[in-house]
Parts: structure tokens; sequence; C-alpha cells
């Protein structure tokens, strides 16, 4: 195997067993030694791809940025109305969430103490713009009542999606995270949704959650 392609192997190796670790026990009680146990590598590998554990926890933020813009864009890719965009886009994020922990860990670090460098910006802004941007497109598509407060619906729906993976995590097992993707969703459409519109995004919302919990038992 070439050194490039096996040092990039043992970088993603620790990278995930490090998101794994955080997201179960949190940054703060995850220690280097507790990482390089896990990864089963050696301190040295660890020590060659990062210096420190914040190091770490950067990496890890800068991955869940990457695949937050990449899976916005690739449902941008299709013609959806924008509230279904929107929906996509958070069941999707849901899905990564419980097929591995790098999501997971993610969400986890931007609510914890690790400072974000630049020009890496805070997830949760992200998501406020992706979130904002959408649901002002669907109030002028008519899928959302006219008087909507939109600044207020994205805040609410970036701390429903995020409080549903805290409060969770002690709670109940990471398989259940699709069932509350959906629970959430289907609130929020009946309250911002007019009512002939409303059956069309239910049924997608049935459907998707079937269609996380599928990839995850696959």
């Amino acid at each position: 195997m070439p050194r490039q392609l096996r040092a990039e192997q043992t970088r993603a190796t620790i990278i995930t067993a490090a998101a794994d670790l955080f997201d179960q026990r949190g940054y703060e009680a995850t220690s280097l030694s507790d990482i390089v146990q896990h990864a089963k590598v050696t301190k040295g590998a660890l020590y060659f791809h990062f210096a420190a554990k914040e190091d770490l926890a950067h990496a890890i933020m800068e991955l869940q940025s990457e695949v937050s813009r990449q899976v916005t864009g690739e449902v941008d890719g299709h013609d959806y109305p924008s509230l279904e965009a929107l929906i996509r886009i958070v069941f999707a994020m849901t899905r990564l969430s419980v097929e591995g922990p790098v999501t997971r860990a993610g969400l986890r670090l931007a609510t914890g103490p690790v400072p974000l460098r630049e020009p890496l910006r805070h997830p949760f802004s992200e998501w406020l713009e992706i979130v904002t941007h959408r649901l002002q497109s669907a109030v002028r598509e008519s899928d959302l009542h006219p008087d909507v407060d939109v600044d207020a619906v994205a805040h609410s729906l970036v701390s429903f999606f995020v409080g549903t993976r805290v409060v969770g995590r002690s709670l109940e097992p990471v398989a259940r995270l699709p069932r509350r993707t959906a629970e959430m969703w289907r609130v929020l459409v009946r309250g911002l949704v007019p009512v002939p519109r409303r059956p069309r995004y239910m049924t997608l919302i049935t459907r998707l959650e079937r269609e996380v919990v599928a990839a995850a038992a696959v």
C-alpha cells in the first residue's frame, strides 16, 4: 500500500475513533490515550497527524461542515420545492448521524467547550443560514403561512433538532433519531403549512423516516 494512502487511512481511523469517544463520553472526558487505544494505533501515529486533542476536535467539526455543504448541494441539485428540500436535508443529516459517529460528535462538540478556528464557522450559524434561506423560499412558494416569522422558525428548528439529539443521547439509542426527526417535522408542518398542502408533506415525512430506518438496518 502506498505510504500516502496508508497515512490517509490512519488519519481517518483516528478521526473516527475520536468522534466515537467524543460522542459517547464527551470531549473533556476523553483523553488522547483513550483515542489511541480505541483507534488501535500508536501514540506516534496519532501525534504525526494531530498535535493535540483540540486539533482532532477541529478536524471533526471541519468534516461535519463539509458534509453539511455536500448534503445541501446534493439536495439542491434536484428541483424540489424549498420546504421539501429542507425536510430532505434534515433527514439526510439524521441518516448520517445514525450511520456514523462523526456527525454526532460534531454536533456534541458544537455544544461544548472547543473553540472554533477561522475560517471555520459555527455549525449552528451554517445551519441557520441553510434553514432560513429555504423557509423564505417556502413562504414565496406558498408552502408556509405568509405571516410566518422565518427567523423565529429557523432558530426553533435548529434548536429542536440539536436538542433532540442532546436529550436523546442520555435517554434512548441513536436509532430512535429518525422517529424523533419525523415527530419534529410533523409538529412543524401542522403549525406552519396551510391545510391543503399538509398531506403531501406528511406523506413525505413518513417516507423519509422509513428510508433512513431501512438504510440503517442494512
